[in-house]
This record gives structure tokens, sequence and C-alpha cells, in this order.
């Protein structure tokens, strides 16, 4: 009997770890191919963390040396890393996910040995190398090394097909962190920080608050804190959860700027159950995150995006997340507007969510098990919402 060929699904953070869980799981399930975790050791504690939410844990991990915490330090580390284990542990395929230099890494370590690479969340663009820094420019490169590339969305797809990549190679299967917070947030396992438990247990409506980009640090942060305190002002039946950054700089502004404010709840990094939880118990959300814009529509939470430029343009078209940047006026507007007309925030979230059904995870196993000659092609994910230039991709990709 043949044994099924070994999959590297890399990953380096808890993105990665959270939006590959559930492709080991399909994997796992369907039994024709051999999902392997690698760990590449560029956030190994937060990947653990992340598996642990789906009973998951690394086959592989990988130690790399930091000093100076730089960029290139990060991509020769990890490179290097890579290319020995897939030298001595040769995969029939590597996957990797989004735009994270673990993920470049991964995807050039494969090219370079002949590998086929596949690129999950791919087609993702702000047209903009500056923002977000650096992904923009590790997602592009990503591109131009993938032999399978799945898109989570037809816009992403569109986003290839423009670049020239060929219709073939590119399928909508939708993103599969929708899959992942689905599977955690149905567990409803109990929160860590009992002070969540708390807030959670009044008759309050949650606001959940993260603020976790770079280019949010300092006086962008600043603004957002200033948007909070006067919404905790205006509205006496909200309470505000904030998961703040790990780096104690922004812990120490947060905390400054929130000090002696009620009805706030600042708290370290929470594990992904906790978070998926949280966002699906919330009635509003402000976030500069890229995965939490793509959650919550699915639990029929409106998200407020504190970023300037968004690649995930799919929830602007649909309705579902507005633009605000860190605006202290602009956030306080569009947030009291929906704290103020709850059928106005129903109405956000009411075509669904654009980026995925929670079957994204089967449809990247077959995807796969089709590149190894195991399957056929999947059918794409049917288009949610408003369509790209008036007609879907179904039949294009």
């Amino acid at each position: 009997m043949q044994h099924p060929p070994p999959v590297f699904l890399i990953a380096g953070t808890r993105p990665e770890a959270v939006k590959l869980a559930p492709v080991a799981v399909a994997m796992r399930a369907a039994g024709r191919l051999r999902a392997v975790i690698v760990a590449s050791g560029q956030h190994p504690t937060m990947v653990t963390q992340a598996l642990e939410a789906f009973d998951l844990t690394a086959d592989v991990t990988l130690e790399i040396e930091r000093h100076t915490g730089s960029q290139p330090e990060l991509m020769n580390g990890l490179v290097g890393a890579l290319d020995q284990l897939f030298l001595h542990n040769r995969p029939a395929a590597v996957v990797v996910q989004g735009d994270t230099t673990t993920a470049l890494a991964g995807a050039l370590a494969a090219f370079w040995q002949r590998i086929p690479v596949v690129h999950l969340e791919a087609g993702l663009r702000s047209g903009d190398l500056d923002s977000p820094f650096p992904e923009e420019a590790n997602r592009r490169l990503i591109a131009q090394v993938t032999n399978v590339h799945l898109a989570p969305t037809a816009l992403a797809a569109m986003n290839l097909l423009d670049e020239g990549i060929a219709a073939d190679k590119v399928t909508v299967v939708g993103n599969t962190v929708v899959d992942a917070t689905l599977m955690v947030a149905a567990k409803r396992m109990p929160y860590e920080d009992e002070r969540i438990a708390e807030a959670m247990a009044r008759d309050e409506r949650l606001v959940l608050v993260t603020a976790h980009r770079r280019e949010s640090w300092g006086e962008p942060l600043d603004r957002v804190l200033a948007a909070v305190r006067q919404l905790i002002e205006r509205y006496p039946d909200i309470h505000v959860v904030l998961p703040s950054h790990p780096n104690p700089a922004v812990r120490q502004q947060v905390d400054a700027g929130l000090a002696g404010v009620e009805r706030v709840t600042v708290t370290d990094p929470v594990p992904y159950t906790s978070l998926s939880r949280l966002l699906s118990e919330a009635y509003l959300v402000l976030t500069d995150s890229g995965g939490i814009q793509e959650e919550a529509p699915s639990f029929g939470v409106p998200a407020l995006v504190l970023r300037d430029v968004t690649e995930r343009v799919e929830s602007l078209h649909a309705g579902c997340a507005r633009l605000v940047g860190t605006d202290t006026d602009l956030i306080i507007a569009e947030a009291s507007r929906l704290l103020d007309d709850p059928a106005a925030r129903d109405a956000m979230t009411a075509s669904g969510n654009p980026y995925g059904d929670g079957l994204a995870a089967g449809r990247t196993e077959q995807a796969v098990a089709a590149l190894l000659g195991l399957a056929d092609r999947p059918e794409p994910m049917p288009p949610v919402g408003p369509t790209v230039n008036g007609a879907s991709l179904r039949t294009a990709v």
C-alpha cells in the first residue's frame, strides 16, 4: 500500500498557524495527503499556542538564531533552516500562507529545490509597497514562484490574473480563517483572563479593539485611545476589551492612555480561543487586523478598520467594514452611528461573509491533491455579495 505523500504546511506566526490548522485537519480527515506542520521558528511560542486551539502540535519545530531582530537576519535564518529541512526530508509539496517572512522564505526554499509551492491566501494587494510593509512586497514575490494560487476571494483571483498568472493555476477557495474561527468559537472555551469573563457577565455591549500593526504605534495609537475614552464616556452601556501588543513600549502607551477609565479591560495578547469567542460575542470591533476583518462578518459583527488602506477591500465592497484610519473624530462618528442604530449595525453584515463559507480547508486539500494527481481540481467557492466587474470568476478560475 502506497503511503500518502507528505505535504509541508509552513507556519511562523499565529495567523499562519490559525489559517493552516483547518487545512491540516482536512488533510488528515481525507487521508490522501500526509500533513506535516512545520513551525519555522519565527514566533514559536505563538504558533504552539495557536495550534493548541485545534488540538494540533507541530510535527517539526525549527530553531533559528536572532540577535538584531532585523528582517535580513530573520530571512537568512529561515531560508537556511528550511533549505536543510527540505534537503533531508523532501516533501511532495510545500504550502505557505499569506505574506509573512516565513511564507516568503518557505516559498523560495522550496522553489530553489524545485518543490511545488502552494500559496494559500494568494492575490491580496494594496497596490502600495509601503503599506503594509513589508507584506505587500512579500506576497508579490511569493506569487512569482508559486505553482498553485489559492485565492480567498474573486477579487484576489482577479489581481493574480491581471498580473499575468495563468487562470488554470488560480482557484478561489475562500479563506480558511473563516473555517478556523467558526471551529474554535463553537467550542466556547472559557476565558483564561478572569477579568474578561467578569466583563462578559455584565449586561453591556462589547466593543473589541485591536491595534497591533507597527504603523499604528505612537501617535496613531494615541488617537485610537482618545476615541475609546470618548466612546466610554458617551455610552454607559458599552465595555471595551483591548488585548494589547506584547511590545513593552506599546503596552505602556495603552496603559497610560486608558489609566483610570472605567469599563475598559486591557489584557495581554489573548489565545485564539478567547479571541474567537470575544469576536463572536462583540457588538462592534475596531481593528487594524486583516484576520479580524475576515472573521468578523461570520458572526454578524461590523468592523471599523483602523487603517488608511486595506487589501481586504472585499469587506468594504460588501459593506461589512468601513475604513476609519486613526482619526479620532471619524472613529467616534462611525462607532456612534452603529451604537445608536442597531438596524444600521445589522445591515452591514446582512449579505454574509465575502471571505468564506467555512469550506475553504476542504477545497484547499483537494487543490493540493489535484496538484499531485490524486484528485480533480475543486469547484471554486460560490461568490458572496457584490461581484467583480459585474460577474463572478466562477467559470474563469
